[in-house]
């Protein structure tokens, strides 16, 4: 297994575009949240707004473009043709899967950290002091903080798993791509335009994207169409799935 994960930290290093995808991912995120910060108007007598979730707002961007750096880790060697010397060197299937997914979720670890410290540094200076409602800057020594920040970091790991096992299953990239980005945005697009306040909420329990990010809220969490660390648990499940799907077809089929 160590071999194996040396190998593919090594084909993820060197493979064109790699950096420039961490970049942009922590770019975009925390340009994304310092917009959002600096958009927020309220009235003199202040507003009920949730100052971590809108400093984490960049998230909702940034995961696309982890979305296209996991799946690249997988299909990029099905579109070069590589991908039948890497099960040569390792004959174990799920062993080449395992590699790529801790490779993969290590990397993004990394810049999901770096983006989430800029978004909320950018929210703590941006944000006006009457956003929220005259309580204390943005810090990580709150505790619903600190679970807003570290939620989202694990949100985009949790991503980045799901994203590679579609690419397992898949081996397309676009098509890969294509059902991640769906499975993530088109559900919050649908419980938009449902009336039904059921079948809404629902969608919003169910689907990976609105529920993983409940992980964000620090106020009004009653509101809430799932517990936070519950919803991040339903995007767990989803990422499982996927990886359990791309391990099967990898493993019984061809390479």
């Amino acid at each position: 297994m160590k071999q194996a994960v040396h190998a593919e930290w090594t084909k993820l290093r060197t493979e064109p575009g790699t950096g420039w995808l961490l970049l942009a991912c922590v770019a975009l995120t925390a340009a994304l949240s310092a917009t959002a910060a600096a958009a927020v108007t309220c009235p003199s007598t202040g507003c009920d707004l949730d100052p971590a979730r809108i400093s984490l707002t960049g998230i909702d961007l940034g995961q696309a473009v982890v979305v296209v750096l996991a799946v690249r880790a997988v299909s990029g060697e099905y579109s070069t043709g590589m991908i039948g010397v890497t099960l040569a060197a390792v004959p174990r299937r799920i062993t080449v899967l395992a590699a790529k997914a801790a490779v993969v979720t290590a990397v993004v670890l990394a810049a999901g950290t770096i983006a989430v410290l800029a978004s909320l540094l950018a929210g703590r200076l941006i944000l006006p002091g009457h956003a929220s409602n005259g309580d204390a800057p943005l810090s990580l020594a709150n505790g619903l903080v600190l679970r807003a920040a570290g939620g989202s970091i694990l949100y985009l790991a949790l991503i980045a798993l799901l994203a590679l096992g579609a690419a397992a299953a898949l081996r397309d990239a676009a098509t890969a791509i294509g059902v991640v980005l769906g499975l993530l945005y088109v559900f919050p697009v649908m419980a938009a335009v449902v009336t039904d306040p059921d079948w809404r909420q629902r969608l919003q329990q169910f689907a990976p994207m609105t529920a993983g990010l409940a992980i964000q809220a620090t106020t009004d969490l009653r509101s809430l169409p799932v517990d936070p660390w519950v919803g991040l648990g339903v995007l767990a499940v989803w990422a499982v799935a996927a990886l359990m799907a791309g391990g099967l077809l990898l493993w019984l089929r061809d390479a």
